[in-house]
């Protein structure tokens, strides 16, 4: 039996990755804020028959980080993979403009909460038996290439991919992989804007294609059901005519 801890599992891209690793016959540990979210995610997974617990916390409280982990040991035993999903956008505000607490909020959670999460995993992934386990996060289009007003998620997105290098090395030692899914333009509540439009690099608003949230899910299933002495370093997974490859 594998086992696999969700961030931010209540909802988006966090529940419908759930689902699919629910179905592929992962345990599943589901952690995020909202209980009722958590419990929906939960519901589904258990109605297809598979296993999955919820654990409400907060990621970047390194205490509550604790508790996810020794919560999801205590319920089944190990650890396999990470899936570090959990994030925020914002504010879309002028960069001269942000608050102190707008940024510190947003890489209190993209980043800070990541490596929390990644640290809390390595103390587990290497002391289990069979060692070891996989670390998959979520960079986003934005670890590449900026939208307009998204200083405090572009840096933090753009840190993550340095998180996940040093992951992947580090990692080695302790037979733990680590690889990174960016991800543009999925249907999920935070994209349902781009269907009005969205702010583009030349100043102008502009209504944005988007691809569906299940074609994520399989996305980081093929990258889970990897051996641990195979990995995807890096995929991008995008609507096909988003406005990304090529001039702003």
């Amino acid at each position: 039996m594998s086992v696999a801890i969700i961030t931010g599992g209540g909802s988006g891209i966090g529940k419908s990755v759930a689902i699919a690793l629910g179905k592929a016959g992962y345990s599943v540990s589901i952690a995020g804020r909202r209980q009722e979210a958590l419990d929906e995610t939960v519901a589904v997974i258990l109605d297809n028959g598979g296993s999955a617990v919820t654990i409400q916390t907060d990621i970047t409280d390194p205490k509550g980080v604790d508790t996810l982990f020794s919560k999801t040991v205590e319920a089944f035993g190990r650890v396999d993979l990470l899936f570090n999903n959990a994030g925020m956008f914002g504010s879309a505000a002028l960069l001269e403009e942000l608050t102190f607490e707008d940024w510190k909020a947003v890489v209190d959670v993209n980043l800070t909460g990541a490596f929390l999460c990644t640290q809390a995993a390595f103390r587990v992934m290497k002391e289990q038996d069979p060692r070891g386990g996989r670390i998959i996060n979520n960079g986003s289009i934005s670890s590449q290439t900026p939208r307009p007003n998204s200083a405090p998620y572009t840096a933090t997105k753009h840190a993550i991919t340095g998180l996940t290098k040093s992951t992947s090395l580090d990692g080695r030692k302790y037979d733990i992989a680590c690889g990174q899914i960016d991800i543009g333009n999925a249907t999920t509540d935070l994209t349902a804007k781009m269907k009005k439009g969205v702010p583009q690099a030349d100043l102008s608003i502009k209504v944005e294609p988007t691809m569906s949230v299940e074609d994520v899910a399989n996305a980081v299933l093929y990258m889970a059901s990897l051996p641990l002495d195979a990995n995807v370093l890096t995929m991008t997974v995008m609507s096909t005519k988003m406005p990304f490859v090529g001039r702003g």
